[in-house]
């Protein structure tokens, strides 16, 4: 619970957000610098504001109240829409929604929000925008393989088509570049103790530090794994209902496909992960289910080889098992 904090609850959308005060009155505000200034100023000491994740809307009013050293809590919005809904509560609105976060906030244990350094935004940035253009080549490549296919193709149309592709795969370069420097320079040795696992490959460990934000952000693997969305979820009651395991896929989109691919390499090299996905097989299991249970395999030596600070030992089961 949070009695030494007065809990404010914002519910933002792109441009306003309604609060709900400790007292339960309302105001509305401009998602703008003006707006986050005039919310500071109803703000008392012990302030602690309570928001949705909503993609990006959040962020700007997050880093502004931050800044100002007032207590920040970031919740799941299905964790909201849960507890709304175990109140029976049939009203939807901006307002009640703040009102309901304001409610969850003050009868959860809520975990301060600290932000990202300006390195990590950065490298966050670069990450989406590399994600952008990394689908844009594959729709190009794609299009210029469909144009080859016609009977007479047109050659502006090709030779359009290969000159943005190439200008994209030079951003691409520069950008690839950019984030390995930045990891680089700030996580080293967390770069080369990843590198040393079988199966993980050249990019993937820049993918992991800057997803995980360098796994700062989790005190377990388990709680890794959650983020990740590739923990399982068993659907039983009675004997009549028994669904079928599958993961959650609530997590991290791109950490889990990311994980995804190298499963198929680390089914080849990686000693701990090809035992595991044959045992499976062998039990009866489907491919795809033993996959992802490489996938946790792979997350779970990442984090144990980070925390340790010991590179990968087939050998060493303290680490890796």
């Amino acid at each position: 619970m949070n009695k030494d904090k007065q809990i404010y609850g914002v519910d933002i959308s792109k441009d306003v957000y309604d609060v709900c005060t400790p007292e339960g009155d309302l105001y509305q505000f401009k998602n703008s610098a003006s707006g986050f200034k005039a919310f500071a100023k109803i703000l008392s000491t012990k302030a602690h504001c309570v928001m949705e994740a909503t993609g990006y809307y959040h962020f700007q009013l997050a880093y502004f109240l931050n800044n100002k050293g007032i207590a920040v809590s970031i919740i799941n919005p299905l964790k909201i829409k849960r507890f709304i809904q175990m109140n029976l509560s049939k009203v939807k609105t901006d307002k009640s929604d703040a009102i309901w976060i304001m409610k969850y906030g003050k009868s959860q244990s809520l975990a301060l929000w600290k932000g990202d350094s300006e390195l990590m935004q950065e490298n966050l940035q670069l990450t989406r925008l590399l994600s952008l253009y990394t689908k844009q080549s594959t729709q190009l490549k794609n299009k210029i393989h469909g144009e080859s296919t016609l009977g007479n193709p047109s050659k502006v149309v090709v030779s359009s088509l290969k000159s943005q592709l190439k200008s994209l795969s030079k951003e691409i370069e520069k950008l690839e570049s950019k984030l390995y420097e930045n990891v680089k320079s700030a996580h080293q040795k967390s770069l080369t103790l990843l590198k040393s696992i079988p199966g993980i490959g050249e990019k993937t460990p820049i993918s992991l530090i800057v997803l995980t934000d360098n796994f700062t952000r989790f005190d377990s693997y388990k709680g890794l794994c959650s983020y990740a969305g590739i923990t399982p979820i068993i659907r039983e009651s009675g004997s009549s209902v028994k669904g079928r395991p599958r993961i959650s896929k609530m997590g991290n989109a791109k950490l889990r496909n990311l994980l995804f691919m190298c499963s198929f390499n680390a089914c080849k090299f990686n000693t701990a992960c090809r035992a595991l996905f044959e045992r499976l097989l062998a039990k009866g299991k489907s491919k795809k289910l033993a996959l992802i249970a490489v996938c946790n395999k792979l997350l779970k030596q990442a984090f144990s080889i980070v925390k340790s600070g010991l590179p990968y030992d087939q050998n060493y089961r303290n680490v890796i098992k």
